[in-house]
């Protein structure tokens, strides 16, 4: 499983493989003169915690984001539904939230724009399930920042960033992508993407699923979890993301009640 910036195409560096301890040399900020020119051109994956983020930041509701900031690319490797920024056109396909400042929703910019210059590669021990990770660079023509001289260690860099929430998020999800193509769901049909489009993209209406259904009366779930999926939306994400490999590929992390 790889998560890598979203332009990286041909230029990353997976020959060097780099470690938590690793050290690399970069820079970003109004003082380099590429600034902003990697915000243009490219394709820019949104995961779903990227989405969760980001329209809570704009105080849209889910759907108002996907319909106005989205696109949703239906053919894909794994089977479901991607979600891509809506890049301005009459810019030449710059992030519609950048400025010559800078992004001006930088504290909750998407996780493949917090990574840069760094890619992300992930995996599960098919033996323990133990997390395997490594890191490599992503070197592209017009950027300068490695120029500069700043060193970091490759954890220094992923805390800066605040990375944590969103490779813990983003695990959760390759999870689902993994067990799809170990061919262990059932065979998905409209409904069943219809599911992971509204537990992956769609807070308000997964909530409204939990709390409006008699969902709760066929699940054992603890109290105090069902108050915080109430309230706290990156909870709500973990838990849909449960809820999709019990629904999808039966497997046993939730309990139905007796």
């Amino acid at each position: 499983m790889e998560y890598s910036p979203a332009n990286a195409g041909p230029v990353l560096d997976q020959d060097a493989r780099l470690s938590s301890d690793s050290e690399f040399c970069f820079a970003c900020g109004p003082h380099v003169p590429c600034f902003t020119e990697c915000c243009g051109k490219l394709e820019l994956l949104l995961t779903p915690y990227d989405v969760l983020r980001l329209k809570n930041r704009l105080k849209l509701s889910s759907a108002d984001f996907l319909d106005t900031h989205t696109i949703m690319r239906w053919r894909t490797p794994h089977g479901f539904p991607e979600v891509l920024m809506k890049m301005d056109e009459a810019t030449g396909k710059r992030c519609p939230f950048v400025t010559q400042a800078g992004c001006s929703l930088y504290e909750d910019r998407p996780g493949a724009c917090r990574i840069y210059p760094l890619g992300r590669a992930a995996t599960s021990h098919p033996m323990d399930g133990s997390r395997r990770e490594f890191y490599f660079t992503v070197r592209e023509d017009h950027c300068r920042g490695f120029e500069e001289n700043k060193t970091w260690k490759v954890r220094e860099w992923l805390a800066d960033q605040g990375m944590e929430d969103y490779n813990r998020l983003n695990d959760m999800l390759m999870e689902i992508y993994v067990l799809r193509s170990r061919g262990k769901s059932v065979e998905l049909g409209p409904q069943h993407i219809q599911m992971f489009v509204m537990a992956c993209y769609n807070t308000e209406k997964f909530r409204d699923f939990l709390f409006k259904s008699r969902f709760l009366d066929k699940f054992d779930i603890d109290e105090e979890l069902i108050q915080a999926l109430k309230v706290d939306d990156a909870r709500l994400l973990e838990f849909a993301f449960l809820w999709l490999r019990f629904a999808l590929f039966r497997e046993p992390v939730l309990n139905l009640k007796s």
